[in-house]
This record gives C-alpha cells, structure tokens and sequence, in this order.
C-alpha cells in the first residue's frame, strides 16, 4: 500500500527556514517522479516543484527558484524540501504526491504528470 507521510511543517518568520520530508512507505521512492504541491486559503493547490527518478530533472515554479531546494535520500525512502527565505505567501498546507504511472520516469516534465497518491499534507505559516 502507497502512503506519503509528510512532517517539517511550523511557524516561521519572514526570512525564515524550514525543511519539510515525505516519507514513502509502500514502493521505493527513487523509483517515482514526487511532487510537491501547495494550497494557500481560497486558492486551488498547485504543484510548486517535483523531481524525476533523474535528480538533475527536479522543477521549480518561478515562485520559488532560487529559495527552495527539493532532494531525496534513497537509504531513508524520503524527499526533502528545503525552504529558505520564506515569505508570507508561502503559507499555504504542503502535500507531497507521486504519480503510480511514473515508474522510471527520468523526463523533464515531472510538473505534468498524474500525481494521484497524495500525503495528508503539513500546514506552513509564515508571518511576523
């Protein structure tokens, strides 16, 4: 069974940092494309950054170039997200996702596949 756990989230500062983790359980993580997605209040959830099974493929929106930082630690079966700068449009719940048909997928595209198993996802706030 896929499950995608994630933790890290918290309250934070303008200019503040957090690292954010999703945890596979069920399949091999390397193996899949993930994403991250967010949801901020009133606004329909959109995929932010996601890598393929090539870590030289991960994406990020403009949004958050530069800021956030997406990798994974195969030994743990997790996919980190590091935030950096935050600011207080970054608030919003984060879910990380994979998408079952991307098995081997190495393509540049991760921010258009079928993410379709989700984590229960983990509130950000970021304000002074």
């Amino acid at each position: 069974q896929v499950q995608l756990v994630e933790s890290g989230g918290g309250s934070v500062q303008p200019g503040g940092s957090l690292r954010l983790s999703c945890a596979a359980s069920g399949f091999t993580l390397d193996t899949y494309a993930i994403g991250w997605f967010r949801q901020a209040p009133g606004k329909e959830r959109e995929v932010f950054s996601c890598i393929s099974t090539s870590d030289d493929s991960a994406y990020y929106t403009d949004s958050v170039k530069g800021r956030f930082t997406i990798s994974r630690d195969n030994a743990k079966n997790t996919v980190y997200l590091e935030m950096n700068s935050l600011k207080p449009e970054d608030t919003a719940v984060y879910y990380c996702a994979t998408d079952p048909k991307s098995l081997g997928y190495n393509g540049n595209y991760c921010d258009q596949l079928d993410y379709t198993d989700w984590g229960q996802g983990t509130q950000v706030t970021v304000s002074s």
